[in-house]
């Protein structure tokens, strides 16, 4: 009689091996294995954490109806219908433009308060209707007109996502040249003042330059250079290749990409503090998916290798959406800040999930 006993169980350990390996690549929600890459998931995930924002708006002061976070989250928004076109979230941020008139925040030189107009011009692509774009352009004529270097209107690094994206997306739909002019030499003077040419980082601002972590490393935030890897991948999008800085930009990518594909935590996600894990041992969900969303759109460009950047795009993707829960809240956002600093599972913002939805979007796009 033979022994049919190691058959089968080499079967089992190809089945449990098969098993393992689609789960590695996947996700396994409430028992059941789900492809996190598929189009149809990646779609889900993005609805889900969308409509879960826009039902629950942060209120913790009556000035972020009109700042940065929530302008943040509604170019996840725009995302969002570019990838389901899906009318409602069109809608949505086109109340939430006309809520404000079309017009931008009250600060004229403060790049927080220019965020706004991403979503403006990107819904005036779509209407052409003039008045949309009325303020950007009153905006940066007025600055244009009366010029201060990057590095004192644009002196913190968040700034570099704020700003340049609407110069680019302006000087597109305008075809004016003194836009982009603008843009190349305000980005290039923050530039200058606060990347480490050594880690191909950047300093939140001018007071982190000799600032260490308890283990004596360089000081370098997460969301910080996710705001920049963002910022510049909007800036690529529109600015035309013929720019003398558009490499410059391509540059500028692939360096940084280089940087945090180095200093990927195991778990997919990044920490608040780049070069030290043990600053604030906690992952942090804003400034990976800054960073997915970057990666992801170089890779789809064509600018960063897919072979090399792919596995980082995918453990990244794997990580924020095991912390997207059923509802759709996108957890362990660090609160609004300036530095590395405490977060906890509980905590979200809606930069977080418009960071979410904009690496859904690029993650969409790859074959």
């Amino acid at each position: 009689m033979k022994n049919s006993y190691q058959p089968k169980k080499q079967k089992l350990i190809l089945i449990s091996a098969i098993i393992l390996s689609v789960v590695a690549t996947s996700g396994l929600w409430a028992g059941v294995i789900v492809d996190l890459f598929s189009k149809k998931t990646i779609v889900t995930q993005m609805r889900k954490v969308c409509d879960w924002q826009l039902a629950n708006p942060v209120s913790f002061n009556a000035k972020n109806e009109n700042d940065w976070a929530r302008a943040a989250f509604y170019t996840g928004v725009m995302a969002t219908y570019t990838t389901t076109q899906d009318a409602k979230y069109v809608d949505a941020a086109i109340s939430w433009s006309e809520s404000f008139h079309w017009e931008l925040a009250e600060r004229l030189r403060h790049a927080d308060d220019h965020a706004k107009g991403q979503t403006y011009l990107e819904i005036y692509a779509i209407k052409k209707d003039p008045k949309m774009i009325a303020d950007i352009q009153h905006t940066f004529d007025s600055l244009i007109a009366n010029p201060k270097p990057g590095r004192e209107d644009w002196w913190w690094c968040d700034a570099l996502f704020m700003a340049p994206p609407v110069l680019a997306k302006l000087h597109s739909v305008t075809g004016d040249d003194r836009y982009v002019k603008f843009l190349n030499t305000m980005f290039w003077d923050t530039h200058e003042f606060l990347y480490d040419k050594e880690e191909h980082l950047f300093y939140r601002d001018q007071s982190y330059f000799n600032k260490k972590t308890p283990s004596g490393k360089k000081t370098f935030w997460a969301r910080g250079n996710g705001w920049v890897m963002a910022g510049t991948v909007r800036v690529l999008q529109f600015l035309p290749k013929t720019d003398p800085h558009y490499n410059r930009y391509e540059q500028l990518l692939k360096e940084m990409a280089a940087s945090v594909k180095a200093i990927q935590s195991k778990d997919g996600l990044w920490r608040p503090s780049l070069l030290d894990e043990n600053e604030v041992p906690h992952p942090e969900t804003s400034g990976t998916a800054f960073f997915c969303y970057a990666l992801a759109w170089g890779i789809n460009q064509g600018i960063l290798n897919k072979s090399e950047y792919l596995p980082v795009v995918k453990k990244a993707w794997q990580g924020l959406n095991s912390y997207v829960t059923p509802e759709g809240k996108l957890q362990w956002v660090q609160p609004i800040g300036a530095s590395p600093d405490k977060v906890v599972i509980d905590n979200y913002q809606e930069y977080g999930a418009g960071a979410f939805l904009l690496a859904g979007s690029e993650l969409y796009k790859m074959k």
